[in-house]
């Protein structure tokens, strides 16, 4: 986008907006007009996405789960953790506040001599 001014990309951005539908612009007003990069590269697949470490989500939660004695934990902890680590990935912010808040609870316990969950 480079070869074109500032006003050719907003008008370009206008025109692309006017073009979605309201779903669609309802969640870019919610997101931010301003914010929005409709000429943005796509992200990578989900499947081939990483985080950090360059780890897959795939990598991950095997990684995780292989941690915790099979019979300990049901088919919605896995599906909670795998949402967890796709949050996490995906860089969600509300992720990052159940994230953040699960380690203030988890230090408030220990402080408070409770162990943990």
């Amino acid at each position: 986008m480079n070869k074109f001014t500032p006003e050719e990309i907003e008008e370009r951005k206008k025109t692309i907006f006017d073009a979605m539908g309201k779903r669609g612009q309802k969640q870019i007003l919610k997101k931010g007009y301003e914010d929005w990069d409709p000429f943005a590269e796509p992200k990578d697949p989900i499947d081939i996405r990483k985080d950090k470490t360059k780890r897959t989500s795939q990598s991950l939660i095997r990684e995780f789960l292989s941690h915790i004695d099979h019979d300990e934990y049901s088919n919605t902890f896995a599906q909670g953790a795998f949402e967890m680590c796709l949050g996490i990935i995906n860089n969600e912010e509300k992720i990052k506040g159940m994230f953040e808040f699960a380690r203030w609870y988890a230090a408030l316990l220990k402080k408070e001599g409770h162990g943990s969950l």
